[in-house]
C-alpha cells in the first residue's frame, strides 16, 4: 500500500511488545512482518484432498533475512487447516502437532493421562488425513513455530 510516495507495510504486533527486554533474552519475535508456510496439495485416489507440509518462512524482521525451517518437525510447533475457508473466520477443523522433542511424553504427562498412540499418530504428522474439497472452493494452512510466530496461506482447491 503507498501513502504519497511512502511505501506502508502492515505489521502485526504483538501485545508481549511492552515486555521488549524479557524476550530479546529468550530469543522471541515482538512482531512479524510476514511469513508463509511451504505447502504442497495433492488428491488421493478418491480426490479427496491431502496437504503437506514442507517447511515454513518466516521474515525476521531484526536482520532483515528469510528464516526458513531446517526440519519441520524441529521447527513447527503446529499447524491448522480449515478444509472450507470462507476468507472471512478461520475454523480449525484439522490440528496436527509437532515438536523435535518428544511431544507424546510431554503431552501425556501434561495431561496426567493414557494417550491412545494411535490417535496420537495421526495428529503428529506434517501430513494431513485426506477431506473432502470444500465447497466453498478454499482452505486455509495455519503454521505457528516454536517463536508464536503465525503464518497462513490459502488455496483455491478446483
Amino acid at each position: 500500500m503507498s501513502l504519497g510516495r511512502l511505501v506502508v507495510l502492515k505489521a502485526r504486533m504483538s501485545q508481549e511488545l511492552h515486555a521488549a527486554d524479557a524476550y530479546k533474552a529468550g530469543g522471541g519475535n515482538l512482531f512479524v512482518v510476514f511469513g508463509e508456510p511451504d505447502i504442497a496439495l495433492d488428491r488421493d485416489a478418491a480426490g479427496d484432498c491431502i496437504v503437506r507440509l514442507r517447511g515454513l518462512d518466516i521474515f525476521d524482521p531484526t536482520t532483515g533475512e528469510i528464516r526458513s525451517s531446517a526440519k519441520v518437525e524441529d521447527d513447527v510447533a503446529c499447524w491448522f487447516i480449515d478444509t472450507d475457508y470462507d476468507a472471512d473466520s478461520f475454523f480449525v477443523r484439522h490440528a496436527y502437532f509437532l515438536g523435535g522433542k518428544d511431544p507424546f511424553e510431554k503431552l501425556k504427562n501434561a495431561l496426567k493421562a493414557d494417550i491412545d498412540e494411535d490417535a496420537w499418530s495421526t495428529l503428529y504428522s506434517t501430513q494431513s488425513r485426506p477431506f473432502a474439497p470444500p465447497k466453498s472452493g478454499r482452505i486455509a494452512v495455519k503454521v505457528i513455530n516454536h517463536y508464536g510466530d503465525e503464518a497462513m496461506r490459502v488455496f483455491q482447491v478446483a
